[in-house]
């Protein structure tokens, strides 16, 4: 509608002349593109954002099985339901689980399903790190910073109509598309704002959980360790910013919180008696 008003205005206000012009202007096609594009844009509702998270995931977990060990899939599931139950979104359909991968990385999908490879749970020590970790991907959840880069990919990529059509209809050509470059974009990353932003509230979430806010830069700190031309990185180090850069913003803007936290628990035979001694 603002669109269409300040068509008006202009008409209203142009010369004499070159309001004759206006015989040329398509007003229903007008109205009509104001409407696809504000199907694309428009708030995502919850039941959506389930949906879409459920077909990216399949894709996922179709790259990489899910490692066959109920022991550690129920534990790292405890853990993760554990830490959202303290956030803002705690009625959303938390799922986490490991993936039979030897590489290190770890990421979530809309609507509150939360992967982390074999390689990077075996690189952990405690169950305050794995903490650290979890939080920072339930953080990109509550953010939906994955939601709305698929989002602002279908309206670029789509008409308006197929992008509105994709987020909407589940057996639609365009959900395809959209379900396409969902997974596709977890092979290029996020904006590196939104993974610093996802380490902050993740040393929140985890802090706010019971445990080391230290968790989560204790796993950097293992990551800056290793070589970077590893192979188990690549993925890792393409899609997220230098764990010494996320160190370094850590420390700038969550120094206080990280001491005040630090004293909490690790629960670091625990986390062994599940992970380790079950493989």
């Amino acid at each position: 509608m603002k669109v269409l008003a300040l068509a008006a205005a202009c008409a209203l206000a142009a010369p004499a002349h070159a309001q004759f012009n206006l015989r040329d202007l398509n007003v229903n096609r007008l109205v009509d593109t104001v409407k696809n594009v504000g199907k694309a844009t428009r708030e995502i509702n919850q039941e959506e954002e389930v949906a879409i998270g459920r077909d990216v995931a399949a894709h996922l977990v179709g790259a990489a099985p899910l490692m066959p060990n109920a022991r550690v899939q129920r534990y790292v599931n405890n853990v993760g339901r554990w830490l959202a139950s303290q956030t803002e979104r705690p009625d959303l359909p938390w799922q986490f689980g490991v993936l039979e991968a030897p590489q290190v990385n770890a990421f979530a999908v809309p609507g509150g399903t939360v992967f982390i490879t074999r390689g990077l749970l075996e690189k952990m020590g405690s169950e305050a790190e794995l903490a650290g970790v979890l939080g920072h991907e339930i953080a990109h959840v509550l953010r939906k910073h994955h939601l709305k880069a698929i989002q602002k990919g279908a309206l670029a990529s789509l008409s308006g109509d197929a992008a509105g059509a994709a987020l909407t209809n589940v057996n639609s050509d365009a959900r395809k598309k959209l379900v396409g470059f969902g997974t596709e974009m977890y092979s290029r990353g996020l904006d590196k704002g939104d993974e610093l932003e996802a380490d902050r509230l993740g040393v929140v979430i985890a802090a706010r959980a019971g445990y080391d806010a230290y968790g989560l830069p204790s796993v950097l700190q293992t990551l800056q360790g290793m070589n970077a031309a590893d192979s188990a990185l690549a993925l890792m180090f393409k899609t997220h910013p230098a764990p010494g850069e996320r160190l370094d913003a850590l420390g700038k803007r969550m120094q206080p919180t990280l001491d005040a936290y630090a004293d909490q628990a690790q629960l670091q035979s625990r986390f062994i008696a599940e992970t380790k001694a079950s493989r």
